[in-house]
């Protein structure tokens, strides 16, 4: 692995990583899991970057890893071609037992490319943006499309409502209409759940459409003593953004994971405001009046993704109560979550009790990254057809999942 900085574990965002790397190597290879069918070791979006002396981050590992390096080493090499895309049963081409298939983006880039990481890393700090990319002969060519401009094209004209196969093949002026159709699409979705599309036109051309904008849920966690302490050291590693909050600044670590956002403000409650919509938020301070103040506040903005509170039973109840007194309604108190953890873990050890509320807080978030639907774009076809039913899919060789899904 490649001595560059980056977070803890895997690295999370792609295009910063690409950035440094291109710091230290004129030619990188990206490789990103573009779209899979049945149970495959990594989920769309999934990437690792490969360099001439490194490679950073990961698509699975095992025989299907070791190829994909070996044709981005090639592709490095090879200036002549920009991109390609490879598609893989995994039993079949690779021996590997997961069994299901997967279609890896692979492309080329240099440092002539800053320019548009720049672009592109720009837009997706602005909000929902999509970045597309076609594979045009020996060429890739790039448009960075924000949703505005996506859903001024949809809407134009007579034919609003439904975006032609002709408009999709041949539209170039302003942002391709096709795209502008996927850009809103995606948009639409969480963010969690907007994966990577993979799509051949009419001509046969392939383009690669990935969301921009920050692709992991907001997790705020409130306090850290032991538990606390335990329970950042875990998610540090995991796919989400994590705030950690406390008034005590002598308990956090020095060097925090990268990652990591702390705030050690005197006034814990005041930082409340500050969280986006739709976070998660794990509420454990060093005080029991902190903490119900901490839930009220939070149940009070109700827009919140889960909400989940360290204590017993009995101290569920008395929270619930006092909620209750300070005219909460039921719906509202019914979101507190507590006590919190998986079921089955009876050690009182922090880090056990972290390792309970790490996989809770996990199933919750992966929950709502399930509910994906399909995507049917007009006058494209995706690669992995919604039409393949796994009954019958003669490619995938599996009875088991539906284009997008992963079940290992």
């Amino acid at each position: 692995m490649s001595d560059s900085p980056k977070e803890n574990g895997l690295p999370r965002d792609w295009l910063p990583t690409l950035v440094r790397f291109l710091d230290r190597e004129p030619v990188v290879v990206r490789i990103v899991v573009a779209e899979v069918r049945g149970s495959t070791p990594r989920e769309p979006g999934a990437f690792m970057l490969v360099g001439r002396d490194g490679v950073e981050g990961s698509i699975g590992g095992g025989q299907l890893e070791w190829e994909a390096i070996a044709g981005a080493r090639e592709l490095l090499e090879d200036a002549a071609v920009a991109a390609r895309v490879s598609k893989v049963v995994l039993g079949a081409d690779v021996g590997q037992c997961c069994g299901g298939v997967v279609s890896l983006w692979l492309e080329r880039f240099t440092r002539e490319s800053l320019g548009l990481l720049g672009k592109a890393s720009g837009a997706g700090a602005r909000g929902c943006a999509v970045l597309s990319s076609t594979i045009r002969g020996a060429e890739v060519e790039h448009k960075v499309a924000r949703r505005a401009a996506a859903a001024a094209m949809v809407s134009a004209g007579a034919e609003a409502a439904s975006v032609t196969a002709g408009a999709i093949a041949g539209a170039r002026v302003g942002v391709d209409a096709g795209i502008a159709e996927v850009t809103e699409r995606l948009c639409r979705e969480p963010r969690q759940r907007a994966h990577p599309i993979l799509t051949r036109n009419a001509a046969g051309e392939l383009t690669f459409i990935e969301r921009l904008d920050d692709e992991f849920p907001a997790v705020w966690l409130y306090g850290a003593g032991h538990v606390g302490q335990a329970l950042a050291r875990i998610l540090a590693e995991l796919p989400l953004r994590l705030t950690w909050i406390d008034s005590r600044a002598e308990l956090f670590p020095e060097a925090p994971a990268g990652g990591v956002r702390i705030l050690h403000d005197a006034d814990s409650l005041a930082t409340v405001s500050e969280a986006p919509v739709g976070a998660y938020f794990i509420v454990m301070s060093h005080s029991h009046p902190l903490d119900f103040a901490l839930c009220h506040a939070l149940l009070e903005r109700n827009d919140f993704a889960w909400l989940g509170l360290i204590g017993s039973a009995s101290k569920a109840a008395r929270f619930r109560s006092r909620l209750r007194r300070a005219g909460l309604g039921a719906d509202v108190i019914g979101k507190l979550v507590c006590p919190i953890g998986v079921d089955g873990i009876e050690s009182k050890w922090p880090a056990a009790i972290a390792v309970a509320v790490a996989a809770q807080l996990m199933q919750r978030i992966s929950a709502v990254e399930a509910r994906q639907p399909e995507v049917v774009i007009q006058g494209r076809t995706e690669i992995g057809d919604p039409a393949c039913a796994p009954e019958n899919c003669a490619t995938c060789g599996s009875a088991a999942g539906r284009p997008g899904t992963v079940n290992s």
